[in-house]
């Protein structure tokens, strides 16, 4: 396709909870499955496990199963695959650092990573996970896309434009049904602040600590318009976007060029 095009297919997916060979046998025949062309797959928070607070049973190296799992599938289906997973990393005296770390694997091979920077302390994350310091905004095609993990969607100046730094901002969640309504308010909310598509996968179902998820997975247009919205059940679900949109939004309502600019200490 052309590159002022870029597909998406969005995995909204029930979990097995931590239980790595389900999920990954699970979410290798949905991948597997999809016909449609395509150049990114999104797979929820913590696809593998869950949202689990046992690091130290569940998490893998930068060379672990998991990861080399996502170069194989990537590479197979010569696709761009995108999600966040338990992992260690052994830089401290002290012991292992766990991180809840969103990888981005293209297939060749090559992957940038982010860890999670907003920590969800009323889950108790913040007890076992060290936050991030650094943002990634990846790159395919000309389209640059701001990767973040669920709880960072409440804090805007984590996401926040200056200038026309991307143009895709993705989120990958295990939000909670009870708050659906502020992860739709929000997701809708950081589209049309930074006059870019928002994107937010989450998952389905009921996890091992008796909490339910609604999915809500959404794709929402630089004006705030929905394209993509999906409830209470499991989808996979592809949209092609188009840069010219993007860009005539911009120029019609050039509101970016009055934003305020900072640096994030």
């Amino acid at each position: 396709m052309s590159v002022s095009t870029l597909s998406f297919s969005l995995i909204q997916t029930d979990l097995f909870w931590e239980d790595k060979a389900a999920n990954l046998a699970m979410l290798a025949k949905k991948i597997r499955g999809i016909e449609e062309y395509t150049e990114v797959v999104v797979l929820p928070e913590m696809f593998s496990t869950g949202f689990s607070m046992r690091p130290t049973e569940f998490a893998e190296t930068m060379d672990g199963p998991t990861l080399k799992w996502m170069k194989q599938l990537s590479a197979e289906k010569k696709v761009i695959i995108v999600g966040s997973l338990i992992i260690k990393e052994e830089i401290s005296e002290e012991g292992p650092q766990f991180y809840n770390r969103l990888i981005w694997v293209l297939p060749n091979g090559e992957l940038g990573y982010y860890d999670k920077r907003h920590l969800f302390a009323f889950a108790g994350e913040d007890q076992h996970y060290t936050a991030g310091a650094k943002r990634l905004i990846a790159s395919v095609k000309g389209w640059k896309i701001n990767l973040q993990v669920c709880y960072d969607l409440r804090f805007p100046v984590w996401a926040r434009q200056q200038g026309e730094e991307y143009d895709v901002l993705l989120y990958v969640a295990n939000w909670p049904e009870k708050r659906n309504h502020a992860w739709k308010t929000l997701l809708t909310a950081r589209a049309i602040e930074n006059q870019c598509y928002t994107i937010g996968v989450n998952r389905v179902g009921i996890d091992g600590n008796n909490i339910a998820h609604s999915g809500d997975s959404l794709i929402v247009g630089p004006l705030g318009e929905v394209l993509y919205h999906c409830a209470y059940k499991e989808d996979v679900f592809t949209i092609t976007l188009q840069k010219q949109e993007l860009t005539t939004a911009r120029n019609q309502f050039p509101f970016w060029k009055d934003a305020d600019f900072f640096q994030i200490q």
